[in-house]
């Protein structure tokens, strides 16, 4: 698990100009920002919509995409800042008690473990951590698969652009402030969600993604005030008492027509308990310690970069680190026997021609003998292609039909569990989601879906609210399943 983030581009000379970029949805914002003594200059400008989505069309096609945009505007910056989407952001809290560093890691892999429902391995981890009583420590747990970050690096590749940092947009929004600042809940309203953040203490003690909230009617963007409510009160209770009674400002920040009803909203709801609600429009003129440009639009690209740019810290650093040649040169030879490490690379070159030309030899072999069978491979081929192309035409099974029935047979007939989406990947594990009207009912139909055949590792993944509840759970198919007879 990465330790909490300390900004730091080791090795680079200090950054005077940088390319903010930020994705929601298929919406890529970007700006090239340029500071000049104690004052940030903005030189290009562009907002347009991908047609390619980046996690699943090929990096090469995206970042092609990407480079003829910044082409169209003029952007001739290498260096940039993404600020990843925020459903990305899998996130698990914990407490930790006063402990010694290397305690403190053991404990927060443990919780690392426990709190995601990925493997870790599979997950670069940050955390940002806020001051508790008693000397303990609130620890937000935040993390992104790595092939996210992997399909990520590989798009900003082809599109010639070299990342200085991956971090949520909503952190640079909302700034943690030092560990004497009083508690801030920020919404950041997106092309189809709502970001949620809040800062105490100096750290991010909740970040989510509230999906589903912003709906398009009629043509017309509309936000679901009710809804946005309601989690905004879920996650103020969900917080530890040592922090709950510091988060006294809701800051919105979005379009002024969607952000004005939002207000309004949580006003009637929120001001009567103590809390400040308000709309965010512009920048504070001393937000970044430096000057900012003339009418300058509220944006997390802008953030992003302008944060970087003035030297402030950002809550989260997502992009994976790479040790440069004198770190793995001084970690590999640090005990200082560069005479025995020169015989031994001395060995290690030798051995390496000598099997290069083994390597040759060898190669030298197969290449008579595939010459051999060359015809006869390329005849078994494609008869093979033949057979992958036709395969589906000449299956008797029904396996997505039997998945179905299985799911009907035990969902109740009363209606208290229903589901909303059915997903079915490699023609055996499923995904589910729904409501339920009570959480008993939801275990009734779970244990009911354990005894059909063929059925196996039913998991509950997910659960959000109370009357209704909101749930995802999975299973796996086995072998078998429906047959034509």
């Amino acid at each position: 698990m990465k330790p909490e983030f300390k900004f730091k581009l080791g090795g680079q000379k200090k950054l005077t100009s940088l390319l903010g970029l930020a994705l929601d949805g298929s919406r890529l914002d970007g700006l090239v920002l340029k500071r000049t003594n104690d004052a940030l200059v903005l030189l290009q400008k562009f907002s347009v919509v991908l047609a390619l989505d980046p996690l699943t069309a090929a990096p090469e096609l995206v970042g092609r995409e990407i480079r003829n945009q910044l082409d169209a505007a003029g952007v001739r910056e290498r260096n940039c800042i993404f600020g990843v989407p925020l459903k990305w952001v899998l996130t698990a809290q914990t407490e930790l008690p006063p402990l010694s560093d290397a305690d403190a890691a053991s404990l927060l892999q443990l919780e690392a473990e426990k709190g995601f429902h990925y493997d870790v391995a599979t997950l670069l981890i940050c955390q940002s951590r806020s001051p508790l009583t008693d000397g303990k420590q609130s620890v937000l747990l935040a993390g992104i698969p790595n092939t996210h970050l992997a399909t990520l690096e590989n798009i900003l590749t082809a599109a010639k652009l070299k990342p200085v940092s991956f971090a949520p947009g909503i952190s640079a929004l909302q700034h943690i402030g030092d560990k004497n600042s009083g508690g801030v809940l920020a919404l950041a309203i997106g092309e189809s969600s709502v970001g949620l953040q809040i800062t105490a203490g100096g750290g991010v003690v909740a970040l989510r993604s509230l999906e589903g909230t912003v709906e398009e009617v009629a043509g017309r963007r509309t936000l679901r005030l009710d809804v946005v409510a309601r989690e905004v009160r879920i996650t103020l209770g969900q917080l530890p008492v040592g922090l709950r009674d510091v988060v006294k400002r809701i800051r919105i920040f979005g379009p002024r027509e969607l952000a004005q009803p939002l207000v309004d909203e949580l006003e009637l709801r929120f001001e009567p308990a103590g809390f400040k609600v308000e709309l965010v429009t512009t920048y504070a003129p001393d937000e970044f310690g430096v000057v900012l440009p003339v009418e300058t639009s509220l944006s997390p690209a802008f953030s992003l970069a302008a944060r970087i740019l003035a030297g402030q810290k950002l809550a989260f650093e997502f992009l994976p680190p790479k040790p440069n040649f004198v770190e793995l040169f001084v970690t590999k030879y640090s005990s200082g026997r560069l005479r025995t490490t020169g015989a031994v690379a001395a060995g290690i070159v030798a051995i390496f021609f000598a099997a290069f030309l083994f390597q040759q030899i060898q190669l030298w072999h197969y290449r008579v003998q595939w010459s051999r069978m060359a015809a006869k491979v390329s005849e078994l081929q494609a008869i093979q292609d033949n057979i992958r192309q036709y395969r589906s035409w000449y299956d008797g099974s029904f396996k997505n039909l039997y998945i179905l029935r299985q799911l009907s047979l035990a969902f109740p007939e009363d209606g208290s569990v229903t589901a909303k989406n059915i997903e079915v990947r490699d023609g055996s594990t499923v995904t589910c989601s729904g409501t339920a009207t009570d959480y008993a009912a939801l275990l009734a139909m779970q244990a009911k879906l354990r005894t059909a055949e063929g059925v196996s590792n039913v998991k509950l993944e997910q659960i959000r609210g109370k009357a209704p509840m909101q749930f995802v759970f999975g299973f796996t198919l086995n072998n078998g399943g429906g047959s034509e007879n």
